[in-house]
């Protein structure tokens, strides 16, 4: 291209798409770079199939439940290869339905990896672009440890690889990814081992999240190792061997799945060429209006390091399209109250502040209301897991500032009261609003 671009994206993820559509509609001049699959992490290897193999796995508990309600369930077999190809054929489906979103807006796709030769200046399969402005929304990638042997195992970008289900397989990582392998895993068929270093999964969460879930997880029958410290991986006559830094060893595994966390793709993106500040674990700082330290370089997703969720991305994103091609001056995203749910079993759902950081903030002006209960669902059998539910309230007026769910539907049961804390609800509100029986929910409505 020889005319200067308006906008010019590196990344073809949520955040970089939804940007670049979103300027596009506004008369922008835009082009998009990537070099993969169109849609990111989270359409390939994140959201989307992770959510699909969530939903493989509720069937699989549905079916040990049909017995107490009167349904005669003989012999079952599952079939993880029918699984995988179907949901490979929808995640295709998507990739395709992307290109043609980007071509219906008239955003120009660049197929090849952008890196920058000056500030305003992106190269592309030998070809130079200029751009007004350049958002970098290049995503992130699986951390791998750096222990002998690691190689051995696979990260969550090769979960979604396997083409045979692992019939012994360690997980490592206490973090949401590690949870909801491990989770589907267990309730797909495999032996499933646990390994994490303190005491609780789910350490960023509040404690009563963490307590129920690990909780939950022995239940379900996987191994959950404690205090355990990977120190090295190796394969033996029987399979796969982890070391632990205490002088530990468990073995027989077919399979050890690295979830220890995630790293930005900012190294390739020779950034110092444009003069764009780096943070020491890679991530690149933002302003609030998403700019970094040149201008007319911004970044948005989970390369800035700030609430790695799709949505916060999309949102992000678009605000700043908003504000560059819009003249929507004071657009931008607020990053306070962002509800966020773990696709475990059963799921969990928060928004907000939890208790401990609620506590460091505002001291004794904090007052907590706890729940726990059977779900309904499971009355009829013998197995009856808990619901969790807390309220995190400030003042006298007890303004909702933290929502915390563990059970059956607390998915979706937090869109809406992710609502009414961005809106300022009080508890008060909550009382006065009528139950709607007999639901989970409702108990959140009835906390005295």
């Amino acid at each position: 291209m020889s005319e200067m671009l308006d906008y010019l994206v590196i990344g073809g993820g949520s955040g970089g798409v939804a940007s670049a559509r979103r300027a596009a509609q506004y008369g922008a001049r835009v082009a998009l770079v990537e070099s993969d699959r169109l849609g990111g992490t989270c359409v390939n290897v994140g959201c989307v199939p992770k959510k699909v193999m969530w939903n493989g796995a509720g069937i699989a508990e549905a079916l040990h439940h049909a017995a107490d309600y009167g349904f005669s369930v003989g012999p079952t077999a599952f079939d993880w290869n029918r699984l995988v190809g179907a949901r490979d054929a929808y995640v295709a489906r998507l990739n395709v339905i992307y290109e043609e979103m980007l071509e219906g807006s008239k955003v120009t796709l660049l197929r090849g990896h952008g890196q920058f030769s000056a500030p305003d200046t992106v190269t592309v399969a030998g070809a130079a672009y200029r751009a007004r402005h350049v958002l970098i929304a290049a995503g992130g990638r699986p951390a791998l440890p750096q222990l002998p042997g690691a190689e051995l195992g696979i990260d969550s970008d090769g979960f979604f690889a396997l083409r045979e289900q692992p019939q012994r397989v360690v997980v490592v990582g206490a973090g949401y990814i590690a949870v909801e392998l491990a989770g589907v895993l267990r309730a797909l068929g495999s032996e499933v081992a646990l390994m994490i270093r303190g005491n609780t999964v789910l350490r960023q969460f509040d404690t009563l999240v963490q307590e129920a879930v690990t909780g939950h997880l022995e239940a379900a029958g996987l191994a959950l190792h404690r205090g355990f410290t990977p120190a090295a991986l190796e394969r033996r006559d029987d399979g796969l061997s982890l070391l632990s830094e205490d002088g530990r060893s468990e073995g027989g595994f077919d399979c050890v799945i690295w979830a220890i966390g995630r790293a930005p793709c900012s190294d390739g993106l020779n950034l110092p060429q444009a003069g764009v500040q780096v943070a020491a674990d890679g991530h690149i700082p933002v302003n609030i209006w998403q700019d970094t330290n040149v201008p007319g370089i911004h970044a948005v997703g989970d390369i800035t390091g700030r609430a790695a969720l799709t949505p916060v991305a999309i949102a992000a994103g678009r605000r700043l399209a908003d504000r560059l091609f819009d003249g929507q001056t004071e657009r931008r995203l607020d990053y306070d109250n962002i509800p966020s749910v773990v696709f475990s079993h059963p799921p969990v759902a928060s928004v907000g502040l939890t208790e401990a950081q609620a506590r460091a903030a505002h001291g004794d002006a904090v007052r907590v209301y706890t729940t726990r209960f059977a779900d309904m669902y499971y009355a009829l059998g013998s197995h009856r897991p808990q619901t969790v539910a807390k309220l995190v309230c400030l003042g006298e007026d007890e303004r909702v500032i933290g929502v915390h769910v563990v059970g059956r539907g607390a998915d979706e049961m937090m869109q809406g009261f992710a609502v009414a804390v961005k809106m300022g609800a009080r508890k008060g509100d909550l009382d006065d609003t009528v139950a709607i029986h007999p639901t989970a929910s409702e108990e959140l409505v009835l906390m005295r």
